[in-house]
Parts: C-alpha cells; sequence; structure tokens
C-alpha cells in the first residue's frame, strides 16, 4: 500500500518528495524504455493532441480525442448530422439536440455549469452541403 499524504504537507512538496524518493532508488530506472524519448508514430502528421490524439483509435473508436471532433451524445450529434442521408435528416437532428440544450441551460442540473452551446443549424446545414457536393450524391440521392 501507498504512503498516505500527512495532513501538514502540500501536495506539491509531497509529491515532489515521492518522486526524489523514487529516483533515488532508481525505480523509474529498470522501466521499459527508460532514457528514451517516448515512442512516435512517424508517420501520422503532428496535430498537438499527443497521446490523447491516439488513444480513441487504439480502443477502436473514432472522434473522441480532443481537437479531433465531437464527443459522442453532446455535440457528436453534430458529427452524425453531417452524416446524415439528408438535409431534411440534418435539421431534425440539430432541431432536437438544440431544445436538449436549451432546455440543460434553462434548467441545469446540480453540479458543474453544462458548457455546451445550441448549433447554428444553418452553419452546419451548410457544411453538410459542402461535403455532400465534395463526396457526390450517396445511395438516397440529395
Amino acid at each position: 500500500m501507498t504512503e498516505r499524504k500527512p495532513p501538514d504537507v502540500s501536495f506539491g512538496t509531497w509529491g515532489d518528495r515521492r518522486i526524489r524518493e523514487a529516483g533515488a532508488r532508481e525505480d523509474c530506472a529498470r522501466l521499459p524504455g527508460a532514457g528514451k524519448p517516448p515512442p512516435r508514430d512517424r508517420e501520422a502528421p503532428y496535430d498537438g493532441t499527443g497521446w490523447t490524439g491516439r488513444k480513441p483509435a487504439r480502443e477502436g473508436r473514432r472522434g473522441a480525442a480532443v481537437g479531433a471532433g465531437p464527443a459522442p451524445g453532446g455535440r457528436g450529434r453534430a458529427g452524425a448530422a453531417l452524416a446524415a442521408p439528408s438535409e431534411r435528416t440534418v435539421r431534425k437532428i440539430l432541431t432536437e439536440v438544440g431544445a436538449r440544450t436549451r432546455a440543460v441551460m434553462l434548467e441545469p442540473p446540480p453540479g458543474p455549469p453544462p458548457g455546451g452551446k445550441p448549433y447554428g443549424v444553418e452553419d452546419v446545414v451548410r457544411r453538410w452541403r459542402e461535403r455532400r457536393a465534395a463526396d457526390g450524391p450517396g445511395p438516397g440521392g440529395a
């Protein structure tokens, strides 16, 4: 079991002391890759997200990383809207999400603020049209 932080010591001081002690015992020197830079995929372009950008791919997920777009369930519906087969579906998805977002903003749950804002429906529809034009019409037509 790890040693507990004494109540009269700050977290920073206690943490620094634990790191110094581990260094003196050379606990980290025996770890694989010690003294080497972390591995990096040289083929992938640098996107500034670090390991958080690669974690979803390692776990077989898409788009849940920082900077990689909206997370599933919340603002991730914009991704679903952009992939929708028709403009009517895009508008329906965004209208439903906007209504839920406004409801949360007006009567927030207990705890920290939710931090979302309603979508600009016309902006997402415009992006949907641009993507659709670039990809060509799908199986359902336009």
